[in-house]
């Protein structure tokens, strides 16, 4: 009877998180309601929500989400032509458990990893 999940991370700044995730991974707002201190955004079928956290250091943050694709190549390489910076060990790969993956940190240092199962 699960539908969704909808993982919920932590934004020092609700402008620079919208601005990132909308100009620069083509999200969209989800919504007509602008709430104080929290962010909902969409991109095809992946929902990601944002608490405001004024005082995280976002070097000990810890958030992070994994999210699925059928097209990791066509996804890496837009990344790369649009300039966003990839996480330094996160370049795409093939990892041991049969994904290939590439990862990202948002502003707040969420990390964002892509993958998709080899052969699919």
């Amino acid at each position: 009877m699960l539908t969704a999940v909808n993982p919920k991370l932590p934004m020092r700044d609700k402008a620079v998180t919208r601005d990132y995730y909308i100009n620069k991974l083509h999200f969209k707002e989800l919504g007509a309601t602008d709430f104080d201190g929290y962010l909902m955004l969409e991109k095809e079928n992946v929902q990601i929500h944002f608490f405001e956290f004024k005082n995280l250091d976002p070097k000990e943050n810890y958030g992070q989400i994994y999210i699925r694709t059928d097209q990791i190549a066509n996804l890496y390489a837009s990344m790369l032509a649009e300039k966003i910076d990839v996480h330094p060990n996160g370049q795409l790969q093939i990892k041991p458990w049969g994904q290939k993956e590439f990862s990202l940190l948002d502003p707040d240092h969420n990390l964002l990893t892509f993958g998709q199962e080899l052969g699919k």
